[in-house]
């Protein structure tokens, strides 16, 4: 048997095949053309033992591998271990060795290098007069999604936030390309005729901006989603001498009657508004999702975006965790088989499983049933954030590193990547990459909240509060920011301006749902610790989102040792430990 070698920059740079199993040099696994996605812990621990086919690798070497100096449970690399193994079966092909460690067994085969595939970014198209604003983004997001998901893959697509941010920024179609460093765009315009839609797509060349083709597209106004079919087939022809193309999995989701077909208009309208992260809009998106599936229940991605919806309000505070938790449960039992059939919601009901009922055990389980599949914003962001909310810093930022590799121009995971650090005790890398965050991405709701935070705490009180008052003036509807001004101006010396951002809040709260967790820094930073701990009970009983990250916050320090606080402190440890012997039992 030929042994690869050892060096690990080597062998991420190898095409391993064992069993029905193939590891490709991004980490893909596949059985088949199937994609088994590994968590980043899983892939390294899977890289090492290939590594060193046929020896035993001690937990020792595991645990230095795979975490380096930081502490870890000693349950840390059987549990690791255990659920790479689930994800390999039926291969059976690590065997443990009693008191000495873990050895591959299955034959390894060379494979050849595969050709890299082109890289194609595919950017919101452009609305005629009379089109909906919503139609040609959602079109180019659905065809990007189609394309994602197609095996064996047709191009290497871009990540979706990446392209679309660099696009509505301004860049060009071609300069857009360079940034992300694309072979081919696709671009177009969509534009609304007396019966029909028109889609006018071109295919630019990004090495010299040269358009290498022209496609117009006619559908009836009626059926939008036979401009994705067309875009799909018309990519498969040019792109891979496809005369035809298995569209079965897209063509499933078509609409087959003028039901289905204002169901999924409906959706699509939804999607877009919830996106735009401002209240009201949200709140349209929400009734939008709802009447389409109230047309057709079997929409599936309509189910999906309510679940995702449910979760960002009560992130940004515009719905209560256990109202969010109750859709949630009832979106997902309406789906048979909602672990086949809609593996994307796994995290949000690990999220509820968490903060909601604190069942840390069932969501980790949710959590790994949902490991393989790959990045997406949604699942991303739930990803990240149970690691930051249990504390698990390290693990937090190296899975926002990651996904930063295939989706470098995503505002939120740039912004969330600083307060992870913030959080970690680590000011310095706060620092630094917030500052990144904020040259890329000046105007984003996520980089001015975090940044603002981060500067003040940090000293830069003077450029925190501008930044602050200039959040809550663009987005008055996002009590978050009021919070964070009150924060920042409390830093800078104005106390009584502070008191009076935290006084809107609380006549605020008694018309409606007011977030707390960020209020308790306010008031820390005024040395009112009584009304920061209460704003952390309220946070504790209302099952805020941000409860369990607060108290890993530095700016809350001049708590420590409060009776309250440090009860609140042993409640995530009580969950850890009950978890930790739950998964003992289990491994």
């Amino acid at each position: 048997m030929k042994q690869p070698p050892s060096h690990a920059s080597d062998r991420k740079n190898l095409r391993y095949a064992f069993g029905t199993l193939q590891l490709e040099p991004d980490g893909t696994l596949l059985r088949g053309e199937t994609p088994i996605h590994l968590p980043p812990k899983e892939l390294e621990a899977l890289r090492l033992l290939l590594a060193h086919a046929g020896e035993v690798v001690s937990p020792s070497q595991l645990k230095e591998a795979l975490w380096g100096d930081v502490n870890v449970t000693a349950d840390s690399v059987p549990r690791c271990l255990s659920s790479l193994r689930a994800r390999l079966e039926p291969d059976d092909c690590i065997q443990t060795i009693y008191k000495r460690g873990y050895r591959f067994t299955a034959s390894l085969r060379p494979l050849p290098d595969k050709p890299a595939l082109l890289r194609l970014a595919i950017l919101p198209f452009a609305v005629g007069p009379h089109v909906a604003a919503h139609l040609g983004p959602a079109i180019a997001e659905e065809v990007t999604t189609a394309l994602t998901r197609m095996q064996p893959p047709l191009v290497s697509v871009l990540a979706r936030d990446s392209v679309f941010t660099l696009a509505l920024s301004g860049a060009t179609a071609q300069k857009t390309g360079q940034v992300l460093q694309a072979d081919l765009v696709l671009t177009g315009t969509l534009l609304a005729l007396p019966s029909s839609f028109r889609l006018r797509a071109e295919m630019i060349r990004v090495a010299d901006g040269t358009q290498i083709w022209v496609e117009d597209l006619l559908v009836s106004r009626d059926w939008t989603m036979g401009l994705e079919l067309q875009v799909l087939e018309r990519l498969a022809f040019r792109l891979g001498g496809h005369t035809s193309l298995d569209l079965a999995p897209v063509v499933a989701q078509s609409p087959i009657n003028s039901s289905q077909s204002d169901a999924y208009e409906m959706f699509q309208r939804g999607h877009h508004e919830w996106q735009t992260l401002e209240r009201h809009r949200m709140q349209d998106g929400m009734q939008h999702l709802l009447k389409a599936i109230e047309l057709d229940p079997a929409l599936l991605p309509a189910h999906i975006d309510l679940v995702n919806l449910c979760v960002t309000q009560t992130l940004f505070g515009f719905m209560p965790s256990i109202t969010a938790a109750d859709r949630i449960r009832r979106i997902a039992s309406a789906i048979p088989d909602v672990v086949r059939a809609a593996p994307s919601i796994l995290p949000a009901l690990g999220w509820v499983d968490f903060h909601v009922d604190r069942d840390l055990s069932h969501a980790i389980k949710l959590f790994d049933q949902s490991a393989h599949l790959p990045h997406d914003p949604w699942i991303t962001r739930l990803r990240a954030m149970f690691a930051i909310s249990r504390h698990h810093f390290d693990e937090a930022a190296e899975l926002m590193n990651q996904a930063l590799e295939v989706d470098p121009y995503s505002p939120w995971l740039h912004a969330r990547l600083a307060w992870a650090y913030h959080l970690a005790g680590k000011p310095n890398e706060s620092m630094i990459q917030i500052e990144q965050s904020l040259k890329l991405f000046p105007q984003h709701e996520s980089t001015s909240m975090y940044g603002a935070l981060i500067l003040a705490f940090n000293g830069d009180t003077r450029r925190a509060a501008r930044l602050a008052k200039d959040l809550v003036d663009r987005t008055p509807y996002f009590d978050i920011a009021t919070a964070v001004q009150a924060y920042a101006l409390a830093r800078e010396g104005d106390a009584a301006g502070a008191r009076t951002m935290l006084e809107r809040l609380q006549w605020l709260s008694r018309e409606r749902f007011v977030l707390s967790s960020f209020t308790a820094g306010a008031f820390a930073a005024l040395g009112d610790e009584e009304n920061a701990i209460s704003e952390l009970r309220t946070s504790e009983k209302t099952r805020c989102p941000w409860f369990f990250q607060m108290l890993a916050d530095p700016r809350l320090k001049s708590l420590q040792g409060h009776p309250e606080f440090e009860r609140m402190r042993s409640t995530l440890d009580t969950l850890e430990i009950n978890a930790g012997d739950y998964h003992v039992l289990c491994t």
